[in-house]
């Protein structure tokens, strides 16, 4: 081999060439990782937040924002701004040569959540704080996406009487309670939800309405029990 001229270029010809390669990486990688070239500048909200404070957003991303252009963590200023009240997701893209474009998806706020959260309109449960007036749900934490698909399906039965539900109860039993806008309580019970209420709102132009009471119990087969107050 060492005495083929030919063959000793072409070995010598691939060292050099990929030595070369490998010096004009290190070139790029010092080159595109110093702080001070392409540094990021200017951060540019895609649409104005409702209900989210811009000024924060600008100030943890000032906060997070670590090497330059090409280097910084997108993802670790993502999940930052993630954690502000009101923010459910976050989007960023690049911008050359030195911006950063955000899209901020907030949180639609559908009912208060045991007293202490919000819950949207997806079930995804939220810390914030609202003074909207909005349905209260009660149930075990794992359970805000079942009431909330609850509550869209009883919403619409509810519609055609001009009621609505302002408290939706899920007990630990799994049992359902249905507070409405007249003040009138449903007790629905573990099993056929939806059935239940369907016969409430058939039977309830014809009767209970004119009766003035506060307490329907549903969970009979073939009827239900009435009350003018509210059992505990």
């Amino acid at each position: 081999m060492w005495d083929n001229a030919a063959l000793l270029r072409n070995i010598a010809n691939t060292l050099f060439a990929i030595c070369a390669l490998a010096i004009l990486y290190g070139a790029i990688y010092y080159t595109v990782h110093l702080p001070n070239l392409f540094p990021i500048q200017s951060v540019r909200l895609s649409s104005a937040p409702e209900r989210v404070v811009a000024s924060e957003v600008l100030q943890v991303v000032r906060s997070e924002v670590r090497g330059n252009f090409f280097t910084v963590d997108i993802d670790r200023v993502r999940r930052s701004v993630e954690r502000l009240p009101w923010v459910r997701n976050v989007s960023i893209r690049r911008e050359f040569p030195n911006r950063l474009v955000m899209e901020v998806e907030e949180h639609q706020a559908l009912a208060h959540w045991n007293n202490g959260a919000l819950v949207n309109q997806q079930g995804e449960v939220f810390v914030a704080t609202s003074e909207q007036e909005l349905p209260s749900f009660i149930g075990p934490d794992e359970a805000s996406h079942e009431v909330t698909e609850q509550y869209a399906q009883l919403s619409q039965q509810l519609a055609t009487l001009n009621l609505q539900a302002t408290q939706v109860a899920l007990s630990a039993r799994h049992a359902w309670q249905v507070r409405l806008s007249n003040e009138m309580v449903l007790e629905l019970g573990r099993e056929d939800m939806q059935q239940r209420l369907a016969r409430f709102v058939t039977v309830y132009p014809y009767s209970i309405a004119a009766m003035n009471m506060k307490y329907v119990d549903l969970r009979y087969p073939n009827g239900f029990a009435v009350s003018s107050a509210v059992k505990s």
